[in-house]
């Protein structure tokens, strides 16, 4: 890409649901979109349906995104590296093994929390990413003006990034991702088992049954390089889940009427009080950061946001003439401005805040 060039250029390895989705969502944004897929009649259906642009590898590309299984994703983002010079992430579920193998100022790993009914390219759709929570997982490599731009790109599909360490990340997705998966293919298990006995059982599931058994129905090659790659947090989590089940099943057979509503209330509560995303510009107010000269100081201001709940539903570094530092400009839910606000001074920055509206 030449200075007179003002289209910019991305690569997307992994033409799937997801990496689909990417090259879509930024070929409406205006962007020239290089792809790959190792099935090569895929890679031909994307530039026939106008997914991609062309077929192959931009070596200028301002940023790649990898999206292919955990278990290959190292050495595609390796590659991404050293055939590229622009910014590099990844989409897999399971981080802490693809940033420890390929740490690197230019990569910064990524995992949208997003998915379709459908798989593959059939599936892909520009705006699977909106108002979908999309993290970064920078590690201590990973350089901050790159942090800052695969954020921008990210937040411009709709979505609201998040930072976490690598393993934190793992962490967390092993309980409100992993593990459920395995407990509803647990429960489909058990009803299809029953189902042999009473033949009318499966037609009794109701839309509940169903609505915890969805994920189910998803690709299972998939989920067995998930469960090796992140084993031992899922492990934890089966573990801890074992033991909610076996005090669920003493209250319930001490007739402990008490216990159990108090438990189910809790479970209603938190239930309820799932943090859902700002769309309303009217709620919003804009917050203007300096970026202080200092390693992962970008990616401090996500991190922070998570530690508070904040949303955050928009995101991007501008540039001050006569300055090498940028500006982070982020919008957050008003309600929680003042909170944000103050854990930003509390960690050496100095923001401004105003209202959009």
């Amino acid at each position: 890409m030449t200075d007179f060039d003002p289209v910019r250029r991305a690569n997307v390895i992994g033409l799937g649901l997801i990496g689909g989705s990417v090259a879509l969502a930024l070929r409406e944004r205006g962007w020239h979109v290089s792809g790959e897929d190792i099935d090569t009649a895929t890679a031909s259906a994307a530039v026939d349906r106008g997914v991609v642009d062309a077929i192959g590898l931009d070596d200028q590309a301002e940023i790649t995104f990898v999206a292919v299984p955990v278990l290959t994703a190292a050495d595609q983002v390796k590659r991404a590296l050293a055939e590229t010079s622009g910014a590099v992430t990844d989409v897999g579920s399971v981080k802490a093994a693809v940033c420890a193998a390929a740490a690197d100022t230019r990569f910064v790993g990524g995992h949208p929390m997003a998915g379709s009914e459908l798989d593959g390219l059939d599936g892909a759709q520009a705006d699977l990413f909106e108002g979908a929570v999309w993290v970064l997982t920078p590690g201590p490599d990973s350089d901050d003006a790159v942090f800052a731009q695969v954020a921008a790109v990210v937040a411009s599909f709709g979505a609201e990034v998040v930072a976490l360490s690598p393993e934190r990340h793992d962490q967390l997705v092993a309980v409100v991702s992993h593990v459920p998966h395995l407990t509803a293919a647990t429960l489909m298990g058990l009803a299809s088992e029953r189902a042999e006995e009473h033949a009318a059982l499966l037609r009794l599931a109701a839309g509940g049954f169903r609505d915890m058994t969805r994920v189910a129905s998803g690709r299972p090659a998939i989920w067995l390089d998930i469960c090796a790659e992140n084993r031992t947090a899922i492990v934890g989590v089966l573990d801890q889940l074992i033991d909610g089940l076996g005090e669920v099943r003493d209250i319930i057979g001490s007739d402990d009427r008490e216990a159990l509503h108090a438990r189910l209330t809790a479970a209603r509560h938190a239930r309820a009080n799932l943090p859902t995303r700002v769309v309303h510009p009217d709620e919003l107010s804009e917050v203007r950061i300096p970026i202080p000269d200092r390693a992962g100081a970008a990616a401090e201001v996500f991190t922070l946001a998570a530690e508070l709940s904040v949303n955050i539903a928009s995101f991007e570094v501008v540039h001050i003439a006569e300055s090498t530092r940028g500006v982070a400009v982020v919008l957050v839910d008003r309600a929680m401005v003042e909170l944000f606000r103050g854990g930003l001074l509390a960690r050496g920055f100095r923001p401004a805040v105003q209202p959009l509206s």
